[in-house]
């Protein structure tokens, strides 16, 4: 694969592409791209006034955007349904979905449904959502799922014990479960889609470190301790969106990928093929992880 350059990439004007959590950081660099590119993006987002304004934004540097705004709180699965069944009304198609949106490392909270915020929303949230919109996305034709995952996928473990932190929580460790849970789901999707026979493909991809709101519950006294010892290895949010539009958009692409920045430990740097930790590929705990996640959320497909 040569090295990704969102300049070379024809207009997608025609295509309906979702990006959840897209009223800042990386997931508002990826729907301004997809903007520029002229495909309808869906921004679906938890507040809804936040999402106008990240709207209004793109409009103005892209007056042509055709961008459309939808509540979606990840954190509450009747919310996941509503707006499945809102788009659902609204659109026969589905061509690319981006499940974009997450937290990082927040005080121990539960979402709505009951789950540890970061497992629910990062990985539980977007499964049931994914299951919801597979029959419009499976009758898309060159259709694509990608997942956002990180390089915290790769000290993750999948704690089946105690999936939702209830005997002890830590933060980080919470954190590199949901990525790793994400990724794993990923690769998981994909070999069923194979198997069924869907044309569909999913990828999963990574920003590297980036500079976003994602880190907005790190102790400030430690942000500014190591931001500037950081700041070499950090790259700005409209490149670290990058290895999201590639396993989107990219011809090259094949299901089961993984892409991210290709500079020193996948920090930073060009987008490109990211490595997998080994215990990512493990097919026996990505299948534990979804007949899980499929008892959690109330949902079965591509069984």
């Amino acid at each position: 694969m040569s090295t990704f350059n969102i300049n070379n990439i024809p207009s997608q004007k025609g295509k309906i592409i979702i990006v959840t959590g897209s009223n800042i950081g990386l997931g508002y660099e990826t729907a301004l791209e997809l903007a520029k590119k002229e495909a309808t993006v869906i921004m679906a987002c938890r507040n809804m006034d936040k999402a106008k304004a990240a709207k209004n934004k793109i409009l103005a540097s892209v007056p042509n955007a055709n961008m459309m705004t939808m509540k979606l709180d990840l954190g509450d699965l009747a919310s996941v349904k509503n707006f499945s069944e809102n788009f659902l009304e609204k659109y026969d198609k589905l061509d690319i979905l981006i499940n974009n949106a997450g937290i990082m490392i927040p005080p121990y909270q539960l979402t709505k449904d009951g789950f540890e915020s970061q497992f629910g929303v990062n990985h539980l949230g977007h499964f049931y959502l994914t299951g919801l919109l597979l029959d419009r996305v499976n009758a898309t034709p060159d259709s694509r799922i990608v997942v956002l995952s990180s390089v915290a996928h790769v000290p993750g473990r999948i704690n089946f014990d105690d999936l939702q932190s209830k005997e002890k929580y830590s933060a980080v460790k919470a954190y590199q479960q949901s990525k790793l849970a994400n990724i794993m789901f990923a690769f998981e999707l994909q070999r069923r889609l194979e198997k069924a026979g869907h044309q569909t493909i999913a990828v999963a991809a990574h920003p590297g470190v980036s500079n976003t709101n994602l880190g907005r519950h790190v102790p400030r006294i430690l942000y500014y301790i190591l931001l500037p010892l950081l700041s070499f290895m950090i790259h700005s949010p409209n490149v670290a969106a990058m290895p999201t539009l590639l396993a989107a958009l990219d011809d090259d692409v094949k299901g089961g990928e993984y892409f991210g920045p290709t500079g020193k430990r996948e920090m930073k740097g060009p987008a490109g093929r990211a490595k997998i930790a080994s215990h990512a590929k493990d097919t026996e705990v990505a299948r534990r992880l979804w007949e899980v996640s499929e008892e959690l959320t109330g949902i079965k497909y591509l069984n």
